[in-house]
């Protein structure tokens, strides 16, 4: 049995480069440079790129990434890419086990 969850999702607040860069502790200039990369995504606004701020904990990863292993923009994305498909495969696993675990036997 398949379950259906009808929610309603808050709109994601919207940072410019400067408040994304305040937020994160980034230089703006960094900031551009990794949503030029296509490390972090961006769209555009009417001053300007804006970020959904839900992008700071991808930008928190990859200060840490770059401080703790010193990897450079093309092994960033490599390695961001393969994280993400981690935790995709780690949830579908928890929630086959949730519905292994919520089924008659």
């Amino acid at each position: 049995m398949t379950r259906y969850v009808l929610a309603r999702q808050a709109p994601v607040p919207l940072l410019t480069v400067a408040q994304f860069a305040a937020a994160t502790g980034l230089n703006p200039h960094e900031v551009t440079r990794l949503v030029a990369l296509g490390l972090l995504d961006a769209v555009a606004g009417s001053a300007g790129p804006v970020l959904p701020a839900t992008q700071r904990a991808r930008a928190a990863r990859i200060t840490r990434l770059r401080a703790g292993l010193g990897l450079n923009y093309t092994a960033l994305g490599v390695v961001l890419d393969l994280l993400e498909r981690i935790e995709q495969l780690q949830a579908a696993l928890r929630a086959e086990r949730s519905d292994r675990n919520g089924q008659w036997r």
